[in-house]
């Protein structure tokens, strides 16, 4: 099915994605449309253009693949299926998302990954290829982020942006780069990847290469820092009277 999205409003539009027989959707001249695939089920989507706030919004299945950049909070919530993003994505991507995987193939704004948990056997993951902005993982309590840094390779500015993991409590943040990342709360614990860490993001990768037509070889075999909870330093000291 195709629908050129000039010629509704994001109502229409995502009324017509809703009535679409199961199988494909490409939508052409996305601009600014909001709300696309919310809650979409065991359907493929491929948006052309640039798509509103909140793409994918408590996405249940299926794939939704934008050839473009997105706007703000896309994945809000998503419990299960895929994301792709060819070109950037803004704030609050995968707000509070307890299922599926995002992967961006250039860059994340503010807050990435924000209130991230894990559901039951469900373990959400973003894969981000160039840098996201600060408070990366902010509350996070469960899933996998990796950001790859891919071009900014040799710069002095870590990948992550300012406070990475602010607040965390699980789930596990990975960050491709040969120096230990600087300026962590002190809640927040960073060592390298072992073998045992990479398993875990071994499948996002060879995905996130796949879908951008990547090596996912030679991703995989730099230097990753992983960063989790400190045990030593809990957040729950702050809050918790002992």
């Amino acid at each position: 099915m195709h629908i050129s999205a000039l010629d509704f409003d994001f109502r229409e539009l995502n009324e017509r994605v809703r009535a679409a027989p199961p199988g494909g959707i490409r939508i052409d001249d996305c601009c600014g449309h909001r709300f696309v695939g919310s809650g979409l089920q065991e359907k493929t989507i491929t948006v052309h253009g640039t798509p509103g706030n909140a793409l994918g919004a408590y996405l249940d299945g299926g794939t939704i693949e934008v050839f473009g950049n997105a706007q703000d909070a896309v994945g809000d919530t998503m419990n299960d299926g895929r994301i792709v993003i060819h070109g950037n994505a803004g704030d609050a991507l995968g707000y509070a998302m307890r299922g599926g995987g995002i992967y961006v193939r250039g860059d994340a704004g503010y807050r990435t990954g924000i209130h991230m948990k894990e559901y039951k056997d469900k373990v959400p993951a973003i894969v981000i290829g160039g840098k996201v902005g600060s408070f990366l993982g902010e509350y996070l309590a469960g899933g996998l982020i990796v950001v790859l840094g891919l071009g900014t390779d040799g710069d002095a500015v870590s990948p992550v942006g300012n406070f990475p993991g602010t607040g965390m409590h699980g789930g596990k943040i990975f960050v491709r780069m040969e120096s230990e990342p600087e300026g962590l709360p002190s809640q927040v614990s960073a060592e390298p990847a072992s073998e045992g860490d990479l398993q875990e993001i071994a499948a996002h990768l060879a995905e996130f290469a796949a879908r951008f037509g990547m090596d996912a070889q030679s991703i995989a075999g730099d230097r990753f820092w992983v960063l989790k909870p400190n045990a030593k330093n809990p957040y729950r000291q702050l809050y918790v009277k002992n």
